[in-house]
């Protein structure tokens, strides 16, 4: 089938040529010297020889997507922050077992290849593949005339780490008295957008419309990228003073806080979260005030400004905490694990097909 012809289906490689091109510059700055082939390929290559230096190397891999909150940027025609997103969400699930990134691939399905649009959701996968020490090694975009809209895309993307056998962090590692830390989100990250969407539909609101409360377009203050922690948690996993000091990592996404904490957590265990450690970011109390609820209702849907927690020896807490903030990353004591048995009503046990611990937040948020 000529070009031409298949053009006349609604499929033009050509702009897909012009895509690859215009992202080529924001994929190769993400290669070290194991990344090999360039951009282009079937298949990226990655020399995986460093792999030797490990007694007895595991591999992590993880995949995900954005959800709904490409919906916002379609709405609003700005694709630049979309693939921070799509990392934070893969990439962030590794460091969870210990393992540092090594490469990741991603997969955009559109009705039309715009190049300029491809190129932007792109470059942010690319930049923050480089925040986090990802090599982003290939990609896929597809063009599904019929099947999607002319505006309409998704995202999604896989990515593989590695981590030493005898640390890889979980429930196994978790102790009595253990401390959890609560690392700070910047906004809704890429979890809940279906019940946002709901809630300004529900008032008439467009996300193009001006958001007093935020000073930007609601869609603008909506597309906050989700805070990466990777790249600063594989610095802190390997520093001499934090040696085995990380017992289990939690990323807080769709699930919300308890559940995602639950899983990491060994069964047997339980923690009380103090709501009043923290007050929920502005762009939650916005959004359940305009919906009539309370932020308590929504805990097992938006993060509520954690976006991962960290199991700690008690010993070494404070120190954690300190070198969280010196990493950029606001960070605070959100409880404390106890091992035993007692009265779990209330508490949120395992999640995702995990049986794993138990999770409840007691007490008030701290006022905005």
């Amino acid at each position: 089938m000529s070009d031409d012809l298949y053009s006349a289906s609604g499929v033009d490689t050509r702009a897909g040529d012009l895509a690859v091109e215009l992202m080529k510059q924001a994929v190769q700055a993400t290669h070290g010297p194991e990344v090999l082939g360039g951009v282009g390929g079937f298949a990226g290559l990655f020399d995986a020889s460093r792999l030797r230096e490990f007694r007895k190397p595991l591999l992590a891999t993880s995949t995900d997507g954005v959800g709904t909150k490409v919906a916002i940027a379609q709405a609003i025609d700005k694709h630049d922050t979309i693939g921070q997103d799509l990392v934070g969400m893969v990439v962030d699930d590794i460091i969870v077992v210990g393992a540092e990134p090594l490469f990741m691939t991603d997969y955009i399905a559109c009705g039309k290849v715009v190049p300029e649009r491809i190129a932007a959701i792109v470059e942010g996968i690319a930049k923050a593949c480089a925040a986090t020490g990802t090599a982003l090694t290939g990609g896929e975009t597809a063009e599904h005339p019929g099947l999607l809209g002319v505006d309409d895309y998704d995202v999604a993307g896989a990515a593989t780490g590695v981590v030493e056998a005898d640390r890889v962090l979980g429930a196994e590692r978790v102790r009595d008295g253990d401390i959890v830390v609560a690392l700070g989100a910047s906004g809704l990250h890429s979890n809940g957008y279906s019940l946002v969407r709901r809630i300004l539909a529900d008032r008439g609101i467009d996300v193009r419309d001006q958001a007093a409360d935020f000073g930007t377009t609601w869609g603008e203050a909506l597309l906050e990228p989700t805070r990466l922690y990777t790249g600063e948690l594989v610095r802190m996993l390997a520093r001499d003073d934090l040696d085995g000091a990380v017992h289990a990592l939690s990323h807080v996404t769709g699930g919300g806080i308890a559940a995602n904490l639950a899983r990491v957590l060994p069964r047997g265990s339980w923690t009380q979260l103090e709501r009043s450690r923290w007050s929920p970011l502005p762009v939650f109390r916005v959004l359940t005030d305009l919906a009539g609820a309370s932020l308590e209702s929504v805990e097992a849907t938006w993060n509520l400004g954690i976006g991962m927690f960290a199991v700690v020896a008690a010993n070494r807490a404070d120190h954690f905490v300190d070198v969280a903030r010196e990493e950029g990353h606001e960070a605070w004591i959100a409880g404390q694990v106890t091992i035993g048995e007692r009265d779990l009503t209330g508490f949120e046990q395992g999640a995702k097909g995990v049986d794993g611990g138990a999770v409840q937040l007691v007490g008030h948020y701290r006022s905005a």
